[in-house]
């Protein structure tokens, strides 16, 4: 018997009320949702996890090295940075837009601060809000373009690489590169600090406590509302399956570095950037301008304030990653943001299940992204195989990324969950 919206056996609960609709129930019942869902093209982070599985093994195969805890320590310390930036160029793409200019504007945010600091002798951290605070006005300013002129985002930003790319040389012209400080605690944040292991182990149990009480504080409210609820058994063994995974990931990188502080911060801006998008107003807008921007006006969402707050965000995210990348490198050059720093970028983005039609994604989409960016990269380095290979086997795992993303988009149309 299905569960009742005031307890009684008469009255079924709101979103059970149509008898014509098969409901599903129990833990098959989930599994025969998910089945469906997937079917439907709703794929989730399937595609992602799949394809990461398949290089782990494939490159594990090849070389044992790879997934040694040391090597993966290191994976992490090189994901982090254009994983900041990626997760930047999640919220231009949710609103269908695109940011061209993140390498450059990392590159010169990374020049400003080593100039600021080295040779201007500022303090550290004013130098870093330097850089935050004129990379939030170079999105500032491509949302003006794209809200009072008209100006494509695709225009405006691939102005914008050339400009801060013009004025990262400029900046660096007399010496080319500027090295910073290779004992100060910035540099040492970048290349060397870890995490202590009880506390990676305190803050795993205190991530599984908090995804428990989130759902079922949302497990609650939908049995407020007479909504179908989740049983108490499913809630907890989510929790448990998180705690005891990233127990073991916790475990097995303490055989070696640990887990690096930098990689923790860049997990710390997706968890409050997934909360942000999946449970504030802002990200519900955020959505609803991606999939329909007249829509969203008409339903009374100030759309320009929402496309100047996504790119406000997307290059002030550049220019952290830009500091974190001089961090990691001690140093900041005429090289930095160069390269393929845009194609990583936007790349692990869209690998990670961020839509390119806007509307759809997630901040997790630059985790699982940039991890597979950085797992070929590095399997192809313990390889000691050309770099021409990278680059070709990050764009074809691009244009299959592409692919899925329009033919699940297909099908949720035409199963009428678009």
């Amino acid at each position: 018997m299905s569960q009742l919206q005031d307890g009684s056996p008469d009255t079924p609960l709101l979103d059970r009320a149509d008898v014509r609709v098969k409901h599903a129930t129990g833990i098959g019942g989930a599994l025969e949702a998910f089945v469906t869902r997937v079917k439907s093209g709703d794929l989730g982070f399937l595609p992602v996890v799949v394809g990461l599985l398949i290089i782990c093994t494939v490159f594990q195969i090849l070389n044992p090295v790879f997934l040694s805890s040391s090597n993966l320590a290191n994976l992490l310390f090189d994901s982090s940075t254009i994983g900041v930036i990626s997760l930047g160029i999640v919220c231009v793409l949710m609103v269908a837009q695109i940011d061209l200019s993140v390498g450059s504007v990392s590159g010169f945010a990374s020049a400003l601060v080593g100039t600021l600091w080295v040779n201007q002798g500022w303090p550290v951290p004013l130098a870093i809000a330097a850089a935050l605070v004129i990379g939030a006005l170079i999105g500032a300013a491509y949302a003006f373009l794209f809200n009072w002129l008209g100006m494509p985002s695709f225009v405006s930003t691939l102005s914008g690489l050339l400009a801060f790319l013009g004025l990262q040389l400029y900046i660096l012209r007399s010496t080319g590169s500027i090295n910073l400080p290779f004992g100060s605690p910035l540099v040492s944040f970048g290349q060397l600090l870890t995490v202590p292991g009880w506390l990676a182990y305190a803050l795993v149990a205190l991530a599984a406590v908090v995804v428990f009480l989130t759902n079922f504080r949302t497990e609650q409210r939908r049995k407020a509302s007479g909504l179908s609820t989740q049983p108490m058994a499913a809630i907890a063994t989510k929790a448990l399956a998180i705690f005891i995974s990233l127990e073991f990931v916790v475990f097995y990188l303490n055989k070696a570095r640990g887990v690096p502080w930098i990689f923790g911060l860049f997990v710390c801006l997706v968890v409050a950037m997934n909360y942000a998008l999946k449970q504030t107003q802002w990200g519900r807008s955020l959505t609803a301008v991606g999939g329909n921007p007249e829509a969203a006006r008409r339903s009374g969402i100030n759309v320009r304030r929402i496309y100047m707050s996504a790119f406000m965000i997307c290059s002030t995210l550049a220019a952290l990653g830009g500091v974190l990348a001089a961090a990691r490198l001690a140093s900041a050059s005429q090289q930095a943001g160069t390269g393929d720093v845009n194609l990583n970028a936007i790349a692990a983005a869209v690998i990670g299940g961020t839509s390119l039609f806007g509307g759809r994604g997630s901040a997790y989409s630059a985790l699982l992204g940039i991890i597979v960016i950085e797992a070929i990269s590095s399997g192809l380095t313990l390889l000691d195989l050309s770099s021409s290979l990278r680059y070709m086997i990050t764009g074809a795992v691009l244009a299959i990324a592409v692919i899925v993303d329009s033919l699940s988009r297909r099908s949720r149309m035409s199963h009428g969950r678009a």
